[in-house]
């Protein structure tokens, strides 16, 4: 990772964290593997803010912990990728487990 970090997909630790890793990540990860139309795809770091604007937009008031919530639903993606949801189910609990973990820490 661009922080020269390790992390263990299985057993993550917040420690192994860091914010550069997660904003340069989803900044190279595409939206649905690149499956888009136009001339380019969409980043995940794109759909995140775009995603943060509507919610400020619709509720100027929102708390902060909210505005970061919102960018950061996807935030797993940066290490895992932005896998199309039909695989995502051919998986089954083990990608939503890894997922899950990766939230946590």
């Amino acid at each position: 990772m661009l922080s020269g970090r390790r992390l263990d997909l299985l057993d993550p630790s917040p420690m192994d964290i860091e914010i550069i890793d997660i904003a340069h990540g989803l900044a190279r990860v595409s939206r649905w593997n690149g499956q888009t139309k136009g001339n380019n795809p969409m980043s995940v770091a794109q759909h995140s803010v775009l995603v943060e604007k509507i919610l400020t937009l619709n509720a100027p008031k929102m708390e902060q912990r909210w505005r970061l919530a919102a960018l950061l639903h996807d935030s797993p993606e940066y290490v895992i990728g932005d896998m199309i949801s039909p695989f995502k189910y051919a998986l089954g609990g083990i990608y939503r487990d890894i997922e899950s973990r990766l939230e946590a820490a």
